[in-house]
């Protein structure tokens, strides 16, 4: 199954490169379409993140009110979360989704692609970079000339990793707590380890995720920007709006009634 899959990514890219003529524009066009396809998850993600940052002033409060409490404060910040008006898991799934293609386009560009079009020299794109096979640390050894393009798409790798995480808590960067900070930790440590992987991935896999990560960063401020404007707008609709006034409510006591006495015959 696992062969089919990656005949079917190659079937895909030949597809396309017979449309444009060139194999690297035509790992683009796929990997525009791809990101078209989880627009909707991509939303729900920027949804749920602006939510959850509405709810961290909320969140502080507990987290100070219970911090002797730990079961109560688990309680209380459950009852909070179950207001958000989305799933985070959802914005996992584009990430997830891609890791298959991801891995089949590297196994493809490393080993199969004799196999598929014999002659690799063709296999570039344009003249920006010269083979789509070579890794960037193979490029280094055929002198630093050659290895320019290869390290610039390498460098743009590991940083479009990093941007859309960074760009998703952005609006927290100020707030108390360190949730940015530890956020901003883990995304530099996960750029760096992106490096060594890059390093030996073909060029054109690098090619595939920066393009996916460029789009994902794109998507990502048009969805928070559409989700904001939505919010805002319903917050001024709700605050001209006339409020209902209650009636009051009167707590009646109703006196119990006292058992007649019984007349003496």
């Amino acid at each position: 199954m696992w062969e089919a899959f990656k005949d079917w990514i190659f079937s895909i890219i030949q597809f396309f490169y017979n449309f444009c003529g060139d194999w690297g524009l035509a790992i683009i066009i796929i990997t525009i379409i791809f990101r078209i396809c989880v627009a909707p998850l991509m939303h729900q993600s920027a949804k749920s993140s602006y939510y959850m940052q509405k709810l961290q002033p909320e969140v502080a409060k507990i987290q100070q009110r219970y911090a002797d409490n730990p079961i109560r404060q688990q309680q209380e910040m459950q009852k909070v979360m179950a207001t958000a008006k989305s799933n985070p898991i959802m914005g996992c799934l584009p990430v997830f989704l891609q890791m298959p293609i991801f891995m089949a386009l590297f196994q493809v560009l490393t080993y199969d692609m004799p196999k598929h079009i014999g002659d690799i020299s063709s296999f570039t794109f344009y003249n920006i970079i010269p083979s789509l096979v070579l890794t960037p640390g193979n490029a280094l050894s055929e002198g630093f000339g050659t290895f320019v393009p290869y390290l610039i798409v390498l460098l743009l790798f590991a940083t479009l990793t990093f941007v859309p995480s960074i760009a998703l808590q952005w609006g927290n960067r100020n707030k108390p707590g360190n949730q940015f900070k530890q956020m901003l930790a883990i995304s530099g440590g996960m750029s760096i380890m992106m490096l060594f992987i890059g390093w030996s991935s073909p060029a054109g896999v690098l090619l595939f995720w920066s393009t996916s990560s460029l789009i994902a960063v794109i998507q990502q401020r048009i969805s928070q920007h559409l989700v904001r404007t939505k919010d805002e707008r319903e917050q001024a609709e709700e605050n001209a709006a006339p409020k209902k006034v209650k009636p009051s409510e009167i707590d009646v006591e109703r006196r119990v009634k006292k058992p007649k006495p019984k007349k003496k015959r």
